[in-house]
């Protein structure tokens, strides 16, 4: 276990280096740090994403019983990847450092508390995700429902179009048809494979024990489903804040194909700034 998480631990922080520096050798922002340095998060939180749902696809898919049969990749990964989650979090937080540090004239301290504010869920998901699902997932359930587990690690599917989603608008260009295809998909994704999950894990055990799924929360322990609303309920919040987004983008496009004509001076210097945004 050791190894594993000694290899993840260097995999990944290596991995944002390294990319950061393939980005500097290419120029691509041409001394933008900031931007090499948010760009370079994504791309490891993107790969992070491949990775485990390509992994939890193979566990899934290998698990005939979903409670009994093991997959060596199930417990493998799950150590693998709890580096990332810390990795992660300083990750976020030195991108919105170099966002931020000339903008708000800042001090470090107050910039550790305002992403400490504006990422607390996110945060919070992570110390989540290391302190209480690592444990549980390696040691509490003795080696059983290694299909559930493979079915969490594919709610990583929709990780990649989040992050481009992210890019395209950080370069204003959240008006294009890659932005829109990216955000159809990432709201198909992200609904199936974050909200339909745990309904979808409920279904497939109540087919194991032989009741319909209105029954199978009340055959559990308590805190399954605590545990499966504790992990469900940022999910809900975050598809919520998606679907908000793509309705205020989807607004402004509707008003940027508009003609001007007709229109009063103010209206359309408004409207043009709602199109530049």
């Amino acid at each position: 276990m050791v190894h594993v998480l000694a290899a993840g631990s260097l995999f990944f922080p290596g991995l944002f280096l390294l990319s950061k520096a393939g980005l500097r050798r290419l120029q691509l922002f041409r001394g933008e740090e900031s931007n090499t340095i948010i760009v370079s998060a994504r791309l490891v939180s993107s790969i992070q994403a491949v990775l485990a749902s390509t992994a939890g696809y193979i566990v899934a898919t290998s698990c005939k019983d979903v409670i009994e049969d093991r997959h060596w990749l199930a417990a493998t990964y799950t150590r693998f990847a709890v580096p990332y989650f810390i990795y992660d979090v300083y990750a976020m937080y030195l991108c919105y450092w170099h966002k931020h540090k000339v903008k708000d004239h800042a001090s470090g301290w107050q910039l550790t508390r305002a992403y400490l504010r504006k990422e607390f869920l996110m945060v919070l998901h992570h110390v989540f995700m290391v302190a209480v699902c690592f444990p549980v997932s390696v040691l509490w359930r003795e080696g059983k429902g290694d299909f559930f587990l493979g079915c969490m690690l594919m709610a990583e599917v929709s990780t990649p179009f989040v992050c481009l989603g992210k890019v395209l608008i950080q370069y204003k260009k959240q008006h294009t048809l890659l932005h829109r295809v990216n955000g159809v998909l990432m709201l198909v994704t992200f609904f199936c494979c974050r909200l339909l999950l745990f309904p979808y894990m409920y279904w497939v055990y109540g087919q194991r024990v032989g009741l319909p799924l209105y029954k199978v929360p009340f055959s559990l322990s308590p805190e399954y489903n605590i545990g499966a609303a504790i992990l469900m309920a940022p999910q809900v919040y975050w598809f919520y804040l998606i679907c908000q987004r793509a309705y205020t983008l989807f607004r402004q496009s509707i008003l940027c194909q508009r003609p001007k004509n007709g229109h009063p001076a103010s209206e359309i210097s408004a409207k043009d700034q709602d199109c530049s945004q």
